[in-house]
């Protein structure tokens, strides 16, 4: 960011901001628009006008938008665009609303793929019609608290990043901007995804490839919504009015919601996943503030990076594997059966209870030599 530029701050955003400092203090963190402005010496800019360059549409999960699982050609400078939108979003089927804040409207937001050692170039806007400051930390960049200390924007403002993805594998991104507010604006929603596929693609234990033919991005979401004293959830007319009662709630570390991709039933029954028999998917799956243990009913994980590192062997055959939160996943299935499948959190009580399930719909021919029913339910001779 030239530091000769000027930025015009609406008058509605100045009166938000004033209205923020005097409900939340100085929780919000003041984040140095240059390296220098925060005493950092920086050498020589990189040249990278010879590179080619690609900007990406992203797409809302789960779908990913489209890629090459292995590189062509040299690195890149791969351009996104991400949009801050704080709006209601009703969480479950009992209408239940939350003043959620997003990345391009979605939660999660968008998976950005890329591949290790390009150049990833993020514009990150901040529109004047929110009312808080936010920023990005990415756990696929280095330094600068992932991007979080050169990104944070004000409403009206805009703030464009580059870095390079130096390390291959799914990565967290969320909103980082200071002291309480870090875990309110995560599970509010401010969360997503990047994948850093290695130039070569995916690998085996031995190094031999591994293709997809489809690929499915779910994030899993943990709400906390107040309830009046009749056990009701409250809505709030703005996320302002009602953080104190979240944060209360927040800090049981009791969830009143866990959910896969922004609400109960949102990858389930008609908005199930597809896939067919004989396709290999890619399932990602990140969660930033909780562990999750996940599972394919009546399938396996062929090939699992349960951290999403891919540089790491990856485990094979898993029921179940573990994602620590913070952390992004990743697993290959071929599917050998039709049906439908049920993907969860197999903490079941969250999985049920609380909404951390999906469904992939799977279509194809049965197979009796994998699984046939010798004797249909009988009356017991």
């Amino acid at each position: 960011m030239d530091g000769q530029e000027d930025f015009t701050v609406s008058r509605r955003a100045l009166l938000a901001g004033a209205a923020l400092a005097g409900v939340f203090g100085t929780a919000f963190a003041t984040a140095p628009a240059r390296a220098e402005d925060a005493g950092v010496t920086t050498g020589p800019v990189p040249d990278l006008s010879a590179l080619p360059r690609e900007k990406i549409d992203l797409v809302a999960p789960p779908f990913v938008h489209a890629h090459d699982q292995v590189a062509k050609g040299g690195p890149k400078v791969v351009e996104f665009t991400l949009t801050i939108e704080e709006k209601p979003l009703v969480i479950d089927e009992y209408g239940t609303q939350v003043q959620a804040m997003t990345f391009n409207g979605s939660v999660p937001g968008p998976m950005m793929v890329v591949h290790q050692d390009d150049y990833v170039e993020l514009t990150l806007v901040n529109p004047a019609t929110n009312m808080m400051p936010h920023n990005i930390d990415l756990h696929s960049a280095t330094g600068a608290m992932g991007g979080g200390g050169l990104t944070l924007v004000n409403p009206g403002e805009q703030v464009k990043l580059r870095f390079r993805a130096t390390r291959a594998g799914v990565f967290v991104y969320h909103c980082s901007p200071g002291g309480p507010m870090i875990p309110w604006h995560v599970v509010c929603g401010m969360n997503g995804a990047m994948m850093v596929l290695p130039r070569d693609g995916l690998r085996d234990g031995d190094g031999k490839p591994l293709v997809y033919d489809r690929v499915y991005y779910v994030g899993e979401q943990d709400f906390y919504v107040p309830r009046d004293s009749d056990g009701n959830c409250v809505d709030y007319e703005s996320a302002g009015d009602g953080y104190a009662d979240m944060l209360a709630v927040m800090k049981t570390l009791t969830p009143t919601h866990n959910v896969f991709n922004g609400a109960v039933g949102a990858l389930t029954g008609d908005n199930a996943l597809r896939a067919k028999v004989g396709e290999t998917v890619l399932l990602l799956h990140s969660v930033a503030t909780r562990d999750t243990r996940l599972h394919l009913t009546g399938g396996h994980g062929d090939h699992v990076w349960a951290t999403g590192k891919f540089r790491n062997r990856p485990e094979v055959d898993l029921e179940t594997w573990l994602i620590p939160g913070g952390a992004a996943g990743a697993a290959l299935y071929t599917f050998r059966q039709p049906g439908v499948y049920g993907y969860l959190n197999h903490n079941l009580i969250e999985a049920v209870e609380l909404g951390a399930t999906a469904h992939i719909q799977v279509d194809g021919e049965w197979d009796d030599d994998l699984m046939t029913q010798v004797q249909p339910p009988t009356p017991i001779s």
